[in-house]
């Protein structure tokens, strides 16, 4: 806790949730918070379209013939579902709302480094999703969320031009927003705020925003590339014309794999705080998991490549690219094994965000695990383009990251509102979730290794008890994701008054009132002290790692 505040002997001060001037105040705030909030609203509005066309798609797949849309709307809806839940929801959702709230508060800061540049980050997000919305409204894309040519360049009539363009402008605003954090985490730590005195939420986050610097600009230019060879016909990806479709590949998955860390590695960063604070010890070799996120973020650009191995590169590029796919999965081992030894005789308390945690662990796990079969040549000619894909890559961002985020709004929603939320119901609702997530997606594995594709319309009867089994479990689903909208808005009238620091652990963004003053703190802090000492809270509980 900072040694320099005393945050709640000014009440006159206002917090940033006060809406002294309305709708405009919002719309024009250089506040990082209130732009957090901003994030958080939209990017559960596109989760809500995103998750409604996942709905038809499982009750399409309820019977083996085609029979509730047509082949072309079913195209269209998976096309959309993964476009929108991808690029406007899983990709910002994590590092927009908790980086923009907590990284300036977790080092000490007023704002982040660029308060303006952050507002315009937003507003490249949400103009980026008018484009998605017109494409939606206006017939869909068909081409699926990753874009494959020729396909997007020639064959398709759908909107695929203001689908890439949507994603285009919605990644400037992932590019600004890995500026200003990095910017952020380097100027603006608060004095005695050293590297190694940083919270491992700071860590993760910070590589995360590498990430977002280095590997959008190469989404960016495929899918221009995309929209200049459709209007101008100039023969980038198209073989007729004398392009090359694996170039596109290349490219897409350049980024889109390190993007799969864009949208994890947030989520390990909130985990470790979770851990930490519920088990009352310091996370267990610290240095090691710090290290870890750089290691994840240095890999991901290494790895791209086993997305293709049936698509005719050399077996010598195959043979490195699934070793360094195997490697990959170190650093994030290194986190899990070192999370265990943090629990491991900790004084636990299963509050809702903890259940969230360790639904992340045991759902993150299996899906990496799942992943060492997709880096494995052999294996990988069989699965790929299987069920078993689907599978794989929901347990790691769905199961993984959503818990992840769940867990994290729970944990700080106290923070950013003022108010608790019923434990009961929030903990009904993790059980919910970790059920239901599995009974939707472990059939998958199942019927995807038996032999089913991926984004067919209509599939063989002998695999309609599975897929029932994944239809039944998307209802329980989305009980678990709709219940939680329910209590947390109920909270911001009803709930329990929050202290400032509920759950009574140490960091700065628990040294202040609950929700924070519009400067976060009244004087700069001054820290002293090492990450997650829970000494200086007088419990006397053991301090490990």
């Amino acid at each position: 806790m900072a040694t320099a505040s005393a945050p709640l002997a000014t009440p006159p001060r206002t917090t940033y949730l006060n809406c002294r001037y309305g709708l405009k105040s919002w719309l024009l705030t250089l506040d990082h918070k209130r732009i957090a909030i901003l994030y958080l609203l939209t990017t559960v509005f596109f989760f809500m379209i995103g998750g409604t066309a996942a709905a038809l798609i499982r009750l399409e797949l309820l019977t083996p013939a085609g029979d509730l849309v047509a082949a072309d709307t079913y195209n269209k809806l998976f096309s959309i579902h993964g476009i929108i839940m991808v690029f406007f929801f899983l990709v910002p959702i994590a590092p927009a709302v908790f980086g923009n709230f907590l990284i300036p508060i977790m080092i000490g800061a007023k704002d982040v480094a660029f308060p303006r540049l952050n507002l315009l980050s937003w507003y490249l997000f949400v103009t980026g999703g008018c484009f998605e919305l017109y494409m939606m409204i206006w017939g869909g894309v068909d081409t699926g969320w990753t874009f494959t040519t020729p396909l997007s360049t020639h064959y398709v009539n759908t909107h695929v031009i203001a689908a890439a363009m949507g994603i285009f402008i919605a990644g400037f605003s992932s590019i600004l927003t890995g500026v200003n954090f990095v910017v952020t985490i380097h100027r603006l730590r608060a004095p005695g705020m050293t590297w190694f005195r940083l919270p491992l939420f700071i860590w993760s986050y910070y590589a995360t925003a590498i990430i977002f610097i280095l590997a959008t600009p190469v989404i960016a230019i495929s899918l221009a590339l995309i929209v200049v060879e459709r209007v101008t016909h100039l023969g980038v990806f198209d073989p007729s014309m004398g392009g090359d479709p694996l170039l596109f590949q290349h490219l897409f998955w350049f980024y889109s794999h390190p993007a799969v860390y864009v949208m994890i590695l947030p989520g390990m960063g909130i985990v470790s705080e979770v851990i930490s604070a519920f088990s009352r010890k310091r996370v267990f070799g610290y240095t090691a998991v710090a290290f870890s996120s750089v290691g994840i973020a240095v890999f991901s650009f290494f790895v791209w490549a086993h997305h293709m191995f049936i698509m005719g590169i050399s077996n010598y590029s195959a043979l490195v690219f699934s070793l360094m796919s195997m490697l990959v999965a170190v650093p994030s081992a290194i986190k899990v094994f070192n999370w265990s030894a943090t629990m491991y005789k900790g004084s636990i308390s299963f509050d809702t965000p903890m259940l969230y945690a360790l639904g992340f662990i045991g759902l993150f796990t299996m899906g990496g695990l799942t992943g060492i079969f997709l880096a494995t040549l052999g294996m990988d000619i069989h699965l790929t383009e299987t069920y078993f894909i689907v599978a794989h890559f929901h347990y790691v961002m769905v199961g993984g990251m959503v818990s992840a985020i769940m867990a994290g709004l729970h944990f700080w929603w106290p923070k950013m509102t003022g108010r608790m939320y019923p434990e009961s119901l929030g903990k009904m609702a993790a059980g919910i979730l970790f059920l239901g997530f599995n009974l939707t997606f472990f059939p998958q594995f199942i019927v995807g290794y038996l032999g089913m594709p991926r984004r067919y319309w209509s599939y063989p009867a002998e695999f309609q008890v599975l897929n029932v089994l994944s239809t039944a479990g998307a209802s329980v689903l989305a009980i678990g994701y709709l219940l939680p909208m329910i209590y947390l808005v109920w909270s911001l009238k009803y709930g329990k008054v929050a202290s400032g620091n509920p759950w009574n652990v140490p960091g700065l963004e628990w040294s202040i009132q609950s929700p924070p003053l519009e400067e976060n703190f009244i004087q700069t802090p001054v820290v002293d002290y090492e990450a997650y000492d829970y000494s200086r809270l007088g419990e006397g509980v053991e301090v490990a790692g």
